[in-house]
């Protein structure tokens, strides 16, 4: 069992940045890949990147390429999305989540691939 707890979201301007931090319980979390996910109202859950269990792999959607990047750091169980240049169409909340599997598959670009969930942070970004 994994416990998600996302922070760092808030108000920002158009072009300003932010951090996202997802700190996750557990002993094994180099086993896990874990992916960021957004969702705005009205709209469904989308994928918004990804990083392997040992962090060799990462994958973005066309939307983040070039201004989101994912990390981690396995020895503190947490991973991040650093998030500049921010367009008001970034507006949503963001989840992390995880799959218990290290090494990446294209099916972990689908919300339903993955097992555990955090409740989420909001970003609002204005124009």
């Amino acid at each position: 069992q994994v416990q998600l707890v996302e922070s760092g979201g808030g108000l920002v301007q158009a072009g300003g940045s932010l951090r996202l931090s997802c700190a996750a319980s557990g002993r094994t979390f180099s086993s896990y890949t874990m992916g960021w996910f957004r969702q705005a109202p009205g709209k469904e859950r989308e994928f918004v990147a990804a990083i392997s269990g040992p962090g060799g792999t990462t994958k973005y959607a066309d939307s983040a390429k070039g201004r989101f990047t994912i990390s981690r750091d396995n020895a503190k169980n947490t991973v991040y999305l650093q998030m500049n240049n921010l367009k008001p169409e970034d507006t949503a909340v963001y989840h992390c989540a995880a799959v218990p599997l290290p090494f990446w598959h294209d099916a972990y670009y689908s919300p339903g691939a993955y097992n555990y969930w955090g409740q989420g942070t909001q970003v609002t970004v204005s124009a």
